[in-house]
């Protein structure tokens, strides 16, 4: 059962053994890709390091990133992949494994979510640091994922050494093609559109739908107090910098106490600076964190989108189903396509269309029964692929709930080991200036 609270799931104790609950729940509900024991291994330690800007001074100039990983998988040629790829190859990996697996949670990748807290151009160092973080966390996530993290186009992006090679094949020959063309895609324009609403909402995932828009709520206020205080932050580095300054003026002034008014100088200059890194190194990573966080939420809405679509595919049929069997009943009992002025007009358009060039009951019986035939059919897939689909939502919610604990965990602790780190080096440097100030007055 889910809490109201949008951080309920959030445990600062982490498990020793949350990888295998994270794989346990991959395999419960439906059937696993893989068998069981090779749920036991993973890819972990993966890093996005060593960015170089290549054919660098052209038009087709475009950064690099080393990317590296630890693994037991057996499919693996090396237990240490290593492929050097770029931005592009990243997309590529991320929407095959989306239209691979349109039922799982795929992570989002840098671009896809604001970045107004990235400054210069796009071969910038900082962009380019912003980027590869980013870039290290969507690897992160898709190897903490239980399916994704064992699939061969995973596998050839972190250790192919023709990765383009096994582009053009994959995208010629998809691992998971589209199922052939049926009467959903003849229906789609007239019965299944996009503002319909499921007529039966599952309350499972009504719930999942409602604790994700908690969880983005929680998420945007922490990033409205973050970036306010980031604000106030920077206000208190420059008042500290001008106070240091208006202080070096008056130590100009006073010279029988220069000395000690340079020591206080350099302290709030020393604090001052101590602030405004710590913007740097703590704010701005915990703010776009959280920004990635918000976008990876975004993709469990979308599956759960999609999973109402499968659900209303179904419903619709159903309804046309039911509707196609009351006109052969009709039909049958002497009534043709029924009264009113709109059957009336359905059977001119059916003829016209040249669908009654046989007119005979039978005839239309015969092709009624035809079509309550391809409709029974479309149901029963329909049917069987949103149970389908439901099974697999259940455990993506299971992943994702793993995953967001970790994350939270992960970026609270940071965010308060950076402001630890602050109050700390805030404390040496008051501390030498009150020693050298106590020093002082034992000489005078």
């Amino acid at each position: 059962m889910m809490h109201d609270e949008p951080f309920t799931s959030v445990a600062w104790e982490t498990p020793a053994d949350d990888d295998r609950e994270l794989h346990a729940s991959a395999s419960s509900s439906t059937a696993p890709s893989h068998p069981p024991d090779a749920l036991a291994t993973s890819v972990s330690h993966v890093q996005v390091t060593d960015p170089k800007t290549e054919l660098e001074g052209t038009k087709d100039t475009f950064v690099s990133y080393l990317v590296s990983a630890k693994t037991d998988l057996s499919h693996f040629a090396s237990k240490e992949p290593t492929s050097r790829r770029r931005f592009q190859d990243f997309t590529f990996l991320r929407e095959h494994l989306q239209k691979d697996f349109p039922a799982a949670v795929v992570p989002p990748l840098p671009d896809k979510h604001r970045m107004e807290y990235l400054t210069g151009d796009r071969f910038s160092a900082e962009f380019i640091e912003r980027r590869r973080m980013d870039l290290q966390r969507f690897l992160e996530r898709v190897a903490r994922h239980p399916k994704l993290s064992r699939t061969s186009l995973f596998q050839n992006f972190l250790e192919s050494t023709e990765w383009n090679v096994f582009k053009h094949k994959h995208t010629a020959h998809p691992s998971d093609p589209d199922p052939p063309s049926g009467i959903i895609d003849h229906l789609s324009d007239t019965l299944l559109n996009a503002f319909a609403k499921v007529r039966k909402p599952d309350e499972r995932f009504v719930e999942m739908r409602h604790h994700l828009d908690q969880f983005e709520e929680g998420l945007v206020s922490i990033e409205r107090l973050g970036a306010r205080s980031k604000t106030r932050l920077a206000d208190l580095s420059g008042d500290y910098e001008d106070l240091a300054s208006s202080v070096q003026g008056l130590g100009y002034l006073e010279s029988g106490i220069t000395d000690p008014l340079t020591r206080f100088e350099r302290a709030l200059n020393e604090f001052g600076a101590a602030v405004k890194d710590n913007s740097g190194l703590t704010t701005d990573p915990f703010l776009e964190h959280l920004h990635s966080l918000l976008a990876y939420s975004a993709s469990f809405k979308g599956v759960l989108k999609l999973r109402d679509q499968k659900q209303l595919d179904f419903e619709e049929l159903s309804s046309y189903l039911s509707n196609v069997s009351s006109e052969r009943d009709r039909l049958a009992g002497g009534y043709g396509y029924g009264m009113g002025l709109g059957s009336y007009f359905k059977e001119k358009v059916e003829s016209l269309r040249g669908g009654e060039a046989d007119g005979s009951k039978e005839a239309k019986l015969a092709r009624l029964d035809a079509k309550i035939k391809e409709l029974s059919d479309a149901v029963i897939a329909s049917q069987d692929t949103s149970q389908a689909f439901n099974d697999e939502v259940m455990i993506e919610h299971d992943i994702f709930q793993l995953a967001k604990r970790s994350e939270m965990k992960e970026l609270l602790s940071a965010f308060a080991d950076g402001q630890m780190s602050l109050y700390q080096q805030s404390i040496r440097t008051w501390d030498k200036f009150a020693t050298l100030k106590e020093s002082s007055r034992a000489r005078g």
